[in-house]
């Protein structure tokens, strides 16, 4: 048999458990993950690579995450759906994920109306059947048959892993003969100065509430790799002064917090001592610029390199 590769474009609502999926699949954190819808704004890419068994190809995964399914009130969330109907192009196998312990909803109506629109294999994926009695799974399996011509119906638990290996071995099934796009010991195709950026911009969304998280906004400054410590400066914008005393906190405290977390989790994740230093600035209605949403995509940054 020869060897198999693939993209294949994972899509859902928001909080349906995508980015889960995705860094349970990997093996290692390349996408931020909170209970914030919206976490995700940018199109993530995480290889998996996979051994020839009996009767199956060996091959490499190359999945991609997108922002949740949402109806675009702002620039920013127009740009997010824009990352949507990228992933949508040029894929090999669409994945659609759905909270099967959710009833379906306006929003599961508008994802199914962008795959109805899309062309290719579709799997869908039943997340967190660990909170959903047994016996409605079969039920629900048929439901969803009855919408839609999906090519496999796979239940799984990205927190616990269940399901992942009929998932791994269906996808290489599905997917053509081709070449290893990544190296075998690449997990990711971000930079890793937008990984840091994206783990302080997690702590923000962990630690402060209401619509601040959607109000903010992380810009790498400085990302210096030396050969023991790593000097990373990070500035995170918010759009009112009031956001940006509740991000800095009585005497500094918030700002501390998420730094110390984000700095633990950079350590972890690069191996070196981190010295990071974080800066708050207000910019007034941030979410309608073009201009620095387009800051944000590190995709656009490495092409005009």
């Amino acid at each position: 048999m020869g060897f198999r590769s693939g993209f294949v474009s994972i899509i859902g609502r928001p909080n349906a458990g995508k980015s889960t999926l995705l860094n349970a699949l990997v093996g290692e954190k390349v996408a931020i993950v909170t209970s914030k819808p919206q976490t995700t704004r940018n199109r993530i890419q995480g290889m998996v690579n996979v051994s020839a068994k009996k009767g199956s190809s060996a091959g490499q995964i190359v999945f991609i995450d997108t922002p949740g399914i949402h109806r675009p009130d702002s620039k920013l969330n127009r740009k997010m759906m824009h990352e949507v109907h990228e992933a949508l192009e040029g894929r090999d196998l669409l994945m659609v994920i759905v909270d099967a312990a959710e009833r379906f909803g306006p929003g599961d109506q508008q994802v199914l109306d962008l795959v109805k629109k899309s062309r290719g294999p579709v799997f869908l994926l039943l997340n967190k059947i660990d909170k959903l009695p047994k016996e409605k799974l079969l039920p629900l399996m048929e439901q969803y048959a009855r919408l839609y011509n999906f090519q496999e119906i796979i239940p799984v638990s990205a927190t616990l892993g269940d399901g992942f290996e009929v998932l791994i071995e269906k996808v290489i099934r599905a997917l053509p003969e081709g070449p290893r796009y990544f190296p075998q010991d690449q997990m990711t195709d971000q930079p890793a100065r937008f990984i840091a950026a994206e783990i302080v911009r997690e702590k923000v969304l962990l630690k402060t509430g209401k619509e601040l998280p959607y109000a903010t906004a992380v810009i790498m400054d400085r990302y210096e790799e030396l050969e023991r410590l790593v000097r990373i400066a990070v500035t995170i914008y918010c759009e009112r002064n009031g956001q940006k005393a509740i991000l800095i906190g009585k005497g500094g405290s918030k700002l501390k917090e998420m730094g110390t977390e984000a700095r633990k989790d950079l350590e972890r994740l690069l191996g070196k001592k981190v010295f990071l230093e974080l800066f708050v600035k207000v910019k007034a209605d941030w979410r309608q610029s073009t201009t620095f949403i387009e800051d944000l995509d590190w995709r656009k940054k490495l092409e005009n390199l």
